[in-house]
C-alpha cells in the first residue's frame, strides 16, 4: 500500500491532476516528482519545476529527456518562494519534497523554513479551487526540525473555511520517518 510518505503524496496527486492541467514541482531535486507530474498532465499540460541548484535541474532535464517528457516541463532556476514570478495561471497541484538534493555529497544546500513558508504561501495563492498542495517533510538532518515545526505551524493556522489540511506520519518507524502534509483549497460557493 503506502510504505513511504512520498507514495501517499503521489497517490493523492494522481487523483487530482488530469490531462491538460497546470502544476508545479516546488523542489525538482532529481526529477522524479517532475516526471510523474509530466506523465499526469499529458501533452496538453504544463509542469513548472523549481530548484535553486543547477545540478538538480540538470538531473531533472536528463531524466525528462530519457523519458520523452521534456517538452511538457519548464525548468526554473529559482526558489519556490518565487513561484508567482514565473507562473501565469492557476495550478491544479503543487508538490514539495523538502530537505537536500538526494545523492548529493553537499548537504549544506537544503530547503529552510525561511523559504518554505513563503513558498507554501505562493503555492496556495496560485491554486485553483479544489487544488492540492503536498509537502513531504524530512526531519533527520541539520535544521530540518525547525523547518518541520514552521511548516506544521503554518498549516495549523490556515483558515478551515478555505483549506482542509491532512497531516500523516508513520509512528512505528525509526530514524525520523518523513511526514506528509496535504492542503486542499476548498471551493467556495459558486466556484
Amino acid at each position: 500500500m503506502f510504505e513511504r510518505a512520498l507514495d501517499l503524496a503521489h497517490h493523492l496527486i494522481s487523483r487530482r491532476v488530469h490531462p491538460g492541467a497546470l502544476v508545479a514541482d516546488a523542489t525538482a531535486g532529481n526529477g522524479h516528482d517532475t516526471l510523474m507530474l509530466a506523465r499526469l498532465v499529458g501533452p496538453g499540460g504544463r509542469v513548472y519545476a523549481f530548484d535553486i541548484q543547477e545540478k538538480a535541474l540538470c538531473r531533472t532535464r536528463e531524466l525528462l529527456a530519457r523519458e520523452g517528457m521534456a517538452e511538457r516541463v519548464t525548468l526554473v532556476l529559482d526558489g519556490h518562494e518565487n513561484m508567482g514570478r514565473h507562473i501565469d495561471g492557476k495550478l491544479a497541484a503543487v508538490m514539495f519534497n523538502l530537505g537536500y538534493l538526494p545523492g548529493s555529497p553537499d548537504r549544506q544546500i537544503m530547503t529552510t523554513a525561511e523559504t518554505t513558508r513563503p513558498g507554501i504561501g505562493e503555492a496556495l495563492n496560485l491554486l485553483e479551487p479544489g487544488g492540492l498542495v503536498t509537502i513531504v517533510v524530512y526531519s533527520g538532518h541539520r535544521g530540518a526540525e525547525e523547518e518541520r515545526e514552521a511548516v506544521v505551524d503554518y498549516c495549523l493556522r490556515l483558515d478551515q473555511q478555505q483549506y482542509t489540511v491532512m497531516h500523516t506520519n508513520f509512528i512505528n518507524q525509526a530514524h525520523h520517518p518523513p511526514e506528509l502534509l496535504a492542503i486542499r483549497f476548498r471551493p467556495g460557493p459558486g466556484q
